[in-house]
């Protein structure tokens, strides 16, 4: 079922997004070589606690999980596309790094990601990167009134495949708002003018996963959580939580 939100409860999801942001933010300025994983989790866990909102990742199992997830956000590296658990890993020179965020105000949820390079970046790195951001833009931009959730995902599929990427298979964005997984499922790919009808009140988290290689397969670690390109290329994530308004998309994971 898809719930439309008010006005009013879109502002709490503005400051868990806001609280989102922050994290994200500072885990990125954290991310120096020799940091673990780990200790970014405990950096994120802190921030989340200190503003006054709860993580939505922390324990999170949805049916497909075999085990609840053990982190507050997913750190996935180079070939790992999302859903890493923060580990004893120590990041190095030229690490791609993606963070996932969750957190949640008075029971509604806020959730993006954020793909970055630590140390000495490679171009092709950055242009992975760039090009993932741009489809989130491409994203967001066309989530307006009146277009339908084939628009979303044509977008973001359409610059991906275009720049010679993959796109991570049976994945996508999602709904959210009192959970942190809602209806309606957004591929990112898709067909414009299909599905759904984007009305006001409607919430999306938009998240592009694309993988240099140009395969969209995967392979899931003996974790059940971390999924990795299945011949270790590098892979970026990005995201955001964004409401469809009457005045335009209004992105609620912003600083």
């Amino acid at each position: 079922m898809v719930e439309l939100k008010s006005a009013a409860e879109l502002d709490v999801m503005r400051e868990s997004g806001r609280v989102v942001a922050q994290t994200l933010r500072a885990v990125k300025e954290a991310s120096a070589i020799g940091v673990s994983l780990k200790e970014l989790d405990e950096l994120a866990a802190q921030l989340i606690r200190d503003a006054g909102a709860k993580p939505s990742f922390l324990h999170y199992r949805p049916h497909s999980a075999p085990t609840p997830f053990p982190a507050v956000i997913c750190a996935s590296v180079n070939d790992a596309v999302v859903h890493g658990i923060p580990s004893d890993y120590r990041l190095r020179d030229g690490d791609l790094v993606s963070i996932d965020a969750g957190a949640y105000i008075d029971g509604w949820h806020g959730d993006a990601a954020i793909s970055y390079v630590v140390g000495d970046p490679h171009p092709v790195d950055l242009e992975l990167i760039a090009t993932t951001e741009r489809a989130l833009a491409a994203g967001i931009a066309a989530a307006q009134v009146g277009n339908t959730m084939g628009d979303i995902s044509h977008v973001v599929g359409t610059v991906g495949r275009e720049a010679g990427y993959g796109l991570l298979a049976h994945h996508g964005g999602h709904g959210i708002g009192r959970s942190m997984h809602e209806d309606p499922h957004l591929p990112n790919e898709g067909r414009p003018g299909r599905g759904m009808r984007l009305k006001p009140g409607l919430v999306l988290a938009i998240e592009p996963m694309f993988i240099a290689d140009g395969r969209d397969g995967y392979r899931i670690d003996d974790d059940g959580w971390t999924l990795r390109t299945v011949r270790g290329a590098r892979a970026a994530h990005v995201e955001h939580t964004v409401a469809i308004t009457t005045e335009g998309p209004r992105v609620l994971t912003m600083l």
